[in-house]
């Protein structure tokens, strides 16, 4: 994979990944199976698809919380589970923020909360210092909230302070559940400049799982789509929302804007499927008044 002329090595590789729930009995199921994908150094990645299509099961696989039925991880070229008594150093380099991260908080402030990851890393005295309040300015917590218990926050804040609890472990790899799930939009769109903050200044892999169409055609650089335990579909936002018809029959969702644009392809506009963007829409539709064709 190339961003900019510059080649991306894969930091994480899933080859042929199954995980089979209640093995041998009348209730066997796969919840993945045989996948395969690269998540390439410093990319956000988008995973999408519908309940039960196996998101939630594959992201657990990322940083070892279960163990593959069969297949493999590899991080950096390694199989995660090649030393099972190292799996809790992998928990480390990839940290996975689960949908409503804050239910977990329990420290009586919030920079004990913030500080309980990197100390388990081994962190102290300044390091560790320096970790918690660079972690709380990325998610937008205030230097004199630090004191302040934890759950004297509003819903939105203690989301903050639990995403700042795995970016201060510095991991390499930064797995994100539904985080906006449950907040209002003003809430959903401040978290999410946050996240695409901490992205862009420390240019760490980013792998975003949201039932948001929006949410993932406005952030990420790829998209992968699950159904029924299988990887339906991989691209760009623009390659994976030119293929709406199919999203549709998936089951899946797509774009308002790109519904948009399907509707007006049926009113006979010339307009690009690949479209999910209000900024992009407003290029098709200046170049139709024009009498051309947007780049």
């Amino acid at each position: 994979m190339t961003r900019g002329g510059e080649t991306l090595e894969p930091i994480l590789q899933i080859q042929h990944l199954t995980h089979t729930y209640s093995a041998g009995t009348p209730f066997q199921r796969s919840a993945v199976e045989d996948m395969s994908f690269d998540v390439y150094d410093g990319e956000f990645l988008g995973i999408i698809g519908h309940t039960g299509s196996g998101k939630s099961t594959l992201i657990q696989h990322l940083n070892g919380l279960l163990r593959p039925t069969s297949g493999r991880v590899l991080l950096h070229g390694k199989d995660i589970w090649a030393e099972p008594k190292k799996i809790r150093s992998v928990r480390f380099q990839v940290g996975l923020v689960f949908q409503y991260p804050e239910y977990q908080l329990f420290e009586e402030t919030v920079y004990k909360d913030i500080a309980f990851g990197p100390t388990n890393q081994g962190k102290t005295g300044e390091e560790l210092d320096r970790c918690v309040r660079e972690a709380a300015r990325l998610v937008g917590i205030r230097d004199d909230q630090l004191d302040r218990s934890p759950f004297e926050l509003s819903g939105g804040q203690k989301r903050r302070v639990a995403l700042a609890g795995v970016m201060a472990m510095e991991p390499q790899v930064l797995v994100l559940d539904e985080p906006t799930a449950g907040l209002d939009p003003a809430g959903r769109e401040n978290l999410m400049a946050n996240i695409r903050d901490y992205h862009r200044n420390k240019r760490r892999t980013i792998i975003l799982v949201s039932h948001s169409m929006d949410e993932i055609a406005q952030n990420v650089d790829r998209i992968l789509v699950l159904k029924s335990a299988h990887v339906l579909m991989s691209g760009t936002p623009a390659e994976v929302f030119a293929r709406a018809d199919e999203l549709l029959t998936a089951g899946l969702d797509v774009p308002q804007v790109t519904r948009i644009a399907m509707r007006m392809r049926e009113k006979g506009l010339p307009i690009n499927p690949a479209v999910y963007t209000v900024q992009a829409l407003e290029r098709e539709l200046l170049a139709l008044r024009k009498g051309g064709a947007a780049c």
